[in-house]
């Protein structure tokens, strides 16, 4: 269940939020208005005493999952203005710091030429789809890497997991009728097979991705146009920006198998998520 997932394995609170409840600490005054507001809004800290303690951060947390805000439990802008009604900040964004230089550190094995010709794709993508911030970014580079190592949008080869053994079957015919992908017979499998840079896959997804991205039907009437570069990259940032908050929190407590399952369903490419992923948090600020 979604409220679940937002919690540490251990049921712990992510390390950011020990740094900033201790951080809170010499603001008694700030930390009363706060609990002041959580109280207003329903969520009850407990006294409002000007202690960043369990009671607070509980309430916080239960706000921020009420908003569908990254629950991290700190009360950053974003959460106190939502407390106040009022329009968030848009994140800090970090797209400038995305070079060629420093996608090919994190992409050690692509040739240079194919980060060159498709990075610019992917970097108007995710700003279009207000995807700036350090983790998603770097989330989404990460997916690149696990999907496609050479930095090139590509259509799904057959293998075990998507074609019978079966002499008298054919190409894709495992996905023909998996009716969590929309298909629904042949030649579906093979018509909306894997595609791009997040391996768009099944007929659900493409007409569901397809309008997110304004292209209506056409996606459906022509799936290869799924991994088209332009078109592949404005598909990745509509894919991680429907499930932003859940990578986020994944990525808040170093949960990359999490991270990746809500990307693929399953953990292929791990190894060069987390690679890649680590690689452009060394590299960046």
């Amino acid at each position: 269940m979604a409220n679940r997932k937002s919690k540490s394995p251990s049921g712990n609170p992510p390390p950011a939020l020990h740094t900033a409840m201790a951080d809170m600490g010499k603001h008694k005054d700030r930390i009363k208005a706060l609990q002041r507001a959580l109280l207003a809004r329903g969520f009850n800290p407990g006294k409002v005493d000007g202690i960043f303690g369990l009671g607070t951060q509980a309430a916080v947390l239960a706000f921020q999952r009420s908003e569908g805000l990254l629950a991290d439990g700190v009360a950053g802008v974003r959460t106190l203005a939502a407390l106040q009604g009022t329009a968030a900040p848009p994140l800090p964004s970090m797209l400038a710091q995305i070079s060629t230089a420093v996608v090919s550190q994190m992409f050690p094995h692509t040739p240079l030429l194919n980060i060159k010709r498709n990075l610019p794709f992917v970097l108007t993508a995710l700003d279009e789809a207000q995807l700036r911030d350090r983790p998603m970014v770097l989330a989404a580079l990460a997916t690149i890497r696990a999907e496609t190592e050479s930095f090139e949008p590509v259509a799904e080869g057959r293998s075990r997991y998507n074609t019978s053994p079966d002499p008298q079957g054919h190409a894709f015919d495992l996905y023909d009728w998996r009716k969590d992908l929309g298909n629904t017979g042949p030649p579906d499998g093979e018509r909306f097979r894997g595609r791009g840079y997040v391996q768009l896959t099944g007929r659900a997804n493409y007409a569901t991705y397809g309008t997110a991205i304004g292209l209506k039907a056409r996606l459906i009437e022509n799936p290869a146009l799924a991994a088209e570069p332009e078109i592949a990259a404005r598909l990745l940032a509509a894919f991680l920006k429907d499930k932003e908050r859940r990578i986020k929190e994944a990525l808040l407590y170093s949960d990359f198998a999490g991270a990746r399952r809500l990307v693929n369903g399953g953990s292929h490419g791990l190894d060069r998520f987390v690679d890649a992923y680590t690689s452009g948090m060394r590299l960046t600020t």
